[in-house]
Parts: structure tokens; C-alpha cells; sequence
């Protein structure tokens, strides 16, 4: 139907000119808006597209919307177009033509055919969910206004799928590329379902891929996340937190194949290692066991530590380790020379420290006759070697110290007792030589 009832004054020829200038710029930008959005990848990949959840319940609106902005479209050029051919009639329209050409740009438009969204005309927020009308009075600006909630609607729904389209799809096959990658390094060495947790962790991955990539395809909206407060159309970004999930786990197990692989490549040189660290904790323990008996031997009164066995646990690990190796066994090999690594250390620390412990006394003992001896080079290089009482003391406590077995505290407190009578006899000295210089 057409135009129905002026509203307002009559359009002078001016008025009316300005009207039909302004509202053919709004069909020219309507026009190129819906040629744009008939030629949108995003909408050729939707219409194509077997979608489901989310995104065909957004789609089934969006083409909804499609449809009422070409209805829309179509009714506003109609009108349009017959403004046009009212004005080309006469340079000078008579006041019947003003009447009509008033009629047609500011009057209502009586649209049916489900072109409303059942909301008022005009206001905001509409929404495709809500029932239709059969019929609405619309202006040509109103519609307009319509037309480009629809399109924005529709926009939205098409950039928003085509952006995760273009996002997702393309980085997991990448990423799946890498995984089949990984895939045959791991088979490689030995690394499978069912025999490695690295095995299990790139089948998970594996159907996780797999299952991502068909609900992106199929749901591409239940992957975007909108950008809070943004009312541009497709305003958000794909969200790819299941992707990072993904690249992560096969990372991880990335890391592990080339740890199996640097086994495979240095697993002698490991193991030589190995040999050598153990063989020095064992001739550590000997040199202890064999100190055990002498420190026993020579010093009395002594709590001596005793001395643990060589570890024959690790020596049967360190078999195991070298026939893994002999069957190609890298994935059962990698984690067994990292803790044999780790554990032959600490071996090595424990027989270092059990020696120390045990040559303890020896080294108290040789840093008294240390302490004995500087103190009577001391005293002799002032003079006083030849005092009675100096001798006496360094002798009880140089018998103590070259006795066996040797009582250290005893021996302690005879050295102390010289070093006491040395300080003693040797301030005066220093005295006297001060006043001689005098």
C-alpha cells in the first residue's frame, strides 16, 4: 500500500527537493550495506554451513532479518521511486504535487507482510523472537531506522562467524599438523598408548582437536565472546581458550619426546657417567671403612660413625638402565637415568660426608699438633725455648698428641695449658725488651 495521511504542513519545492536528496543517500547507503552484506563471505559460509547450538538459533534470526531488510528495502525504493517520477513531471510542482510528494516523504507507510518486528516503531533494542505483525504504519525515516537494526542484527551474527571461522579452523590445523609431527618422533622412541603417560596425553589431545574443530565448524558463535559495551556490529573476539589448552598439553608432551630423544643421542655418555659417579662413592666408603679402623686405632675416647654398604640398589638399577638402552627402551630409559643421575649425586654427597665424618678425630688431632707446634715456634723466636716450665708443658702435650691411642680431650686441654703458660711467659719478655730498647 502506499503513503496515507500527510503529516504536517505542505513541503514548499525547496522542502521537498532537500527530502528526496537526503532520503536517496539513505538508499544508496542501504543499497551498498545490503549488497555488502549479500557478498559477505561470513553469510555464503553460513548459508552453506550444517551449523547447530548457538549459531543456527542466531542464524535462523539473522536470515530472518535478512529477509524483512529486502522486504524493507524493496518498499522504501518503491516509494522512492515514485516521489521521483511525481517531481520530474514539472520544474515547478503545482500545489497538488507538493501535497503529494508531502504524502509520500512524511507520511506513514502502511507495510505488511511480516516486515515488523512486533515493537513499536522506532524503538530500540528490537528483537526477531518476538512475534510479528501482519501489518505497521512506518515513515520512510522510521524505516530506515528499522532497516539498519536489522542489518546491524544480521551483521553481527555474519562477522562474528566469520571471524571465528577465520581464526580457528586454520591455527588447529596447524596445530594437528604439529601433533602428527609429534606423533611419529613418539613412535619413534617408543612412545605410546598404554605404555607412556605421554602416549595417553597426545591421543587426549588428539580427540580434543578433532572434537574442536567440528564444533567450530558447526557452532562458530559458541566460540566468540563479545567485547563489553561495544555496540559495533562483530565487536568481540574468538575464544580460544580450549585451542591454548590444547597447544599447551601437546608442548608438554613435546618437551618429554625430546627429552627421550637427547637420551637416545647421549644415553652411553649418561650411563659412563653414571659408572664413574658410583665407583667414586663406593671407593669414598672404602677409604671411610678403612679410616674407621685406623681413627679406632689411634684416638681413644672417640664416637666413631659407622659405615654404610655400597648401594647395590643403585648398581641394579644402573643394569636395568644399560639394558634399556641395549633394547632401544628410550621412553623406559629417559625417567630411569634422570632419578639414577639424581640419586648417584646424592650417593657420592652421603660417602664424602660419612668420610669427613669418620676422619673427624684424625683432623682434631692433627690441628692440635698444628696449634702445639706454632706456639713453640713462637716462643723460641723470642727467646724463651729454653724455659723450664714451657718444655715441661709442650712435652706432656706432644706425648699425648704422638701417643696411640690418643685421648683428645685430654690432649686438648694439655695444649691449652701450654698455650696459657706460653702468653704468660711471653708478655713480660716483650716488656723487658721494650725497656732495654729504651
Amino acid at each position: 500500500m502506499g503513503p496515507a495521511g500527510p503529516t504536517g504542513p505542505v513541503m514548499s519545492r525547496e522542502e521537498a527537493d532537500r527530502a528526496l536528496e537526503r532520503l536517496e543517500a539513505e538508499h544508496e547507503a542501504v543499497e551498498s550495506s545490503l549488497l555488502a552484506l549479500q557478498d559477505h563471505a561470513g553469510r555464503r559460509l553460513l548459508e552453506g554451513a550444517r551449523l547447530s547450538g548457538v549459531t543456527a538459533h542466531r542464524w535462523a534470526q539473522a536470515e530472518a532479518a535478512i529477509t524483512l531488510l529486502w522486504n524493507g528495502f524493496e518498499t522504501y525504493s518503491r516509494t522512492l521511486e515514485t516521489a521521483r517520477e511525481l517531481r520530474a513531471r514539472r520544474r515547478w510542482p503545482s500545489r497538488d504535487d507538493l501535497t503529494e510528494l508531502t504524502r509520500l516523504l512524511r507520511g506513514t507507510l502502511t507495510v505488511s507482510g511480516g516486515l515488523s518486528s512486533g515493537v513499536t516503531a522506532g524503538a530500540p533494542g528490537m528483537s526477531l523472537t518476538e512475534g510479528p505483525r501482519l501489518a505497521e504504519e512506518l515513515t520512510l525515516g522510521q524505516l530506515v531506522e528499522r532497516m539498519n537494526e536489522w542489518y546491524a542484527q544480521a551483521l553481527d551474527v555474519v562477522a562474528a562467524a566469520d571471524s571465528v571461522w577465520s581464526a580457528l579452523p586454520a591455527r588447529i590445523d596447524l596445530l594437528a599438523a604439529e601433533l602428527q609431527r609429534v606423533r611419529s618422533l613418539a613412535h619413534s622412541v617408543g612412545v605410546r598408548p598404554g605404555e607412556h603417560p605421554s602416549g595417553d596425553d597426545l591421543e587426549r589431545t588428539t580427540a580434543e582437536l578433532t572434537s574442536l574443530r567440528a564444533e567450530v565448524v558447526a557452532d562458530p558463535l559458541a566460540f566468540w565472546t563479545s567485547t563489553g559495551g561495544s555496540s559495533a556490529p562483530g565487536g568481540g573476539r574468538p575464544d580460544i581458550t580450549r585451542y591454548d589448552a590444547a597447544a599447551r598439553a601437546l608442548e608438554e608432551v613435546r618437551r618429554e619426546i625430546d627429552a627421550v630423544l637427547a637420551v637416545r643421542q647421549d644415553a652411553e655418555q649418561r650411563l659412563m657417567k653414571l659408572r664413574d659417579l658410583l665407583t667414586r662413592a663406593d671407593r669414598t666408603l672404602a677409604e671411610a671403612r678403612s679410616a674407621r679402623g685406623e681413627v679406632l686405632a689411634k684416638i681413644a675416647a672417640s664416637e666413631v660413625p659407622a659405615v654404610s654398604g655400597p648401594p647395590t640398589v643403585l648398581q641394579e638399577q644402573l643394569a636395568a638402565a644399560a639394558e634399556h638402552r641395549r633394547r632401544a627402551e628410550w621412553h623406559r630409559l629417559s625417567p630411569l637415568l634422570e632419578s639414577l643421575e639424581r640419586r648417584a649425586e646424592e650417593e657420592l654427597e652421603r660417602a664424602r660426608a660419612q668420610l669427613s665424618a669418620v676422619t673427624a678425630p684424625l683432623a682434631v688431632r692433627a690441628e692440635l699438633r698444628g696449634r702445639l707446634d706454632a706456639y713453640k715456634a713462637k716462643v723460641a723466636q723470642h727467646g724463651m725455648a729454653e724455659d723450664r716450665m714451657l718444655i715441661e708443658r709442650y712435652d706432656v702435650a706432644r706425648r699425648m698428641l704422638w701417643s696411640a691411642p690418643c685421648d683428645l680431650r685430654a690432649a686438648e686441654d694439655a695444649v691449652l695449658r701450654y698455650q696459657q703458660a706460653a702468653r704468660e711467659v711471653l708478655v713480660p719478655g716483650q716488656r723487658q725488651t721494650g725497656a732495654e730498647t729504651q
